[in-house]
């Protein structure tokens, strides 16, 4: 396995990396550095319950790398979509990408896959050090356990989403991913087949499961809460992977943990900790959001922001790489209409005669935007869905009107809209893509119902559509995995 395990760079980087803070990794934001900057061996990096928290920032950071959750994942599945038309040809900045012409030899496709699995593999480090430890104990430990697995599952979430069949498909029966849960230290142990797409969600779920069990209800601050992973943050992660799969009512048992009431205000409060929709969309927003709609962000400062073209306000607003399509969602009046008063709009402007978006408006380096991966509003829409897949349309039209409202407090559905179970599914899924524009979900949402990947046109070109049965619906395997795990 090439590209995790077996070269030196990647092995020492897991044992090792663990000093680096999450909020100060900017010296090794490169992949391809072969010495890290930190060194210290692996018995000592497990040694005090400080250099442990070392570690746990570590786990965080593995996810904040610009070519994963730092930037790249996210724009990729905007790119794979249609609410954007791509302004570059150049194949640096994802053309490639949103021409579905991506192939595994593209760095792009390799790296994603490397910096997922390194962020799989310093979790599996780490539960395996820290499992067998007693430096630290009790409630504690648990934590710390709780927090790897929230990352793995996070991980191998993004990799069966990209690189394998939806689970509608064929039940999950098709080929995954390569189910590594044991730490890999030094060369070899390459040769892994893939397990069933069952096999890995079912894996995931379980990391969820027993991270909900050990994590703390929440931290001593907002900035932790959004920061690390909370009893919240896998909650709210378990309704996305169950809605990927088509279990809506699994998604309602566990949405129904943190939204308790079948009516507005809808308000999660565990302790100290509390999750609802701001009163402003706008204040979510344009910088180091931690309030209580984040259940979880990935943050950022003036050291370790991300490179300007894995940026996501490089790419939506600096250099207008993506600019919104005017065939895509920009198109529902509740974006562009004239007379709209949907506070949405405000997070939409105009720049070089293009619309585009401005949810991370920190167009220039250092890029400090923090990054939305969960937020109360998905929540309420994911449950929305399922409760209207459920039949429960009562319930799914109040969780619907509150996220419209909170934007456009006057606004009223149309009754052919929301009275029949399948238009009520389809208005929900609009205003998922009104809702979640440029946060990295348009992709994902289209795969998980087996919808085609859209026609496109604009910018570069035009784009014809992808079916699910078409080889790039999904990515291949890069070329690096298939060369050197033999039982790929």
């Amino acid at each position: 396995m090439k590209t995790i395990y077996q070269r030196k760079k990647y092995i020492a980087v897991g044992l090792i990396g663990g000093l680096i803070s999450l909020l100060a990794p900017s010296c090794t934001k490169d992949i391809l550095d072969t010495e890290p900057q930190t060194s210290i061996s692996e018995l000592s990096a497990y040694s005090t319950p400080d250099k442990i928290l070392a570690q746990v920032n570590n786990l965080y950071y593995r996810i904040q790398r610009a070519q994963f959750y730092g930037g790249r994942y996210i724009l990729f599945n905007e790119q794979r979509g249609e609410e954007f038309s791509q302004n570059s040809g150049n194949a640096a900045e994802g053309a490639l990408i949103w021409q579905h012409t991506a192939l595994s030899t593209d760095s792009f496709v390799g790296n994603l896959w490397s910096l997922a699995y390194q962020a799989i593999n310093n979790s599996n480090i780490f539960l395996d050090r820290v499992g067998s430890s007693t430096v630290v104990s009790g409630a504690l430990k648990d934590q710390y356990l709780a927090e790897a697995k929230f990352v793995r599952a996070l991980s191998y979430f993004a990799l069966v989403q990209v690189y394998a069949k939806p689970y509608l498909t064929d039940q999950g029966a098709s080929a995954g991913l390569p189910l590594r849960l044991t730490p890999e230290t030094s060369a070899g142990n390459d040769n892994l087949p893939r397990s069933t797409v069952a096999v890995i969600y079912n894996q995931i779920i379980k990391d969820l499961d027993e991270a909900e069990a050990g994590l703390p209800a929440g931290y001593s601050s907002n900035a932790l809460n959004t920061s690390r992973a909370h009893k919240a943050s896998a909650i709210a992660l378990k309704t996305r992977v169950y809605l990927a799969k088509g279990e809506f009512p699994k998604v309602v048992l566990e949405a129904k943990k943190l939204v308790p009431t079948a009516t507005a205000p809808f308000v999660y409060t565990s302790g100290t900790t509390t999750h609802r929709l701001e009163t402003n969309i706008a204040t979510v927003f344009g910088g180091s959001y931690t309030g209580n709609e984040a259940i979880f962000f990935i943050p950022f400062n003036a050291q370790d922001g991300p490179d300007s073209q894995s940026a996501l306000a490089h790419n939506y607003i600096g250099a207008v790489i993506l600019s919104l399509n005017s065939a895509g969602i920009y198109a529902n009046s509740a974006l562009s209409g004239g007379t709209s008063t949907d506070a949405r709009k405000g997070l939409i402007t105009v720049k070089n005669g293009l619309n585009v978006l401005n949810k991370f408006p920190k167009s220039a380096s250092p890029f400090t935007d923090y990054i939305p991966v969960l937020r109360y509003a998905e929540v309420l829409l994911n449950y929305a869905e399922a409760a209207a897949e459920t039949d429960d349309l009562v319930t799914a039209r109040a969780l619907l009107d509150a996220v419209r409202k909170r934007s456009d407090p006057s606004y009223t559905f149309p009754a052919a809209a929301v009275t029949i179970k399948a238009d009520l599914i389809n208005t929900i899924l609009t205003e998922r893509r009104i809702e979640l524009l440029g946060e990295g979900f348009r992709t994902a949402d289209l795969q998980r119902r087996l919808q085609p990947l859209p026609a496109k046109t604009g910018g570069i070109g035009s784009v014809a559509q992808v079916l699910p049965t078409g080889g790039n619906y999904i990515w291949p395997i890069p070329a690096d995995e298939q060369g050197t795990n033999g039982g790929i």
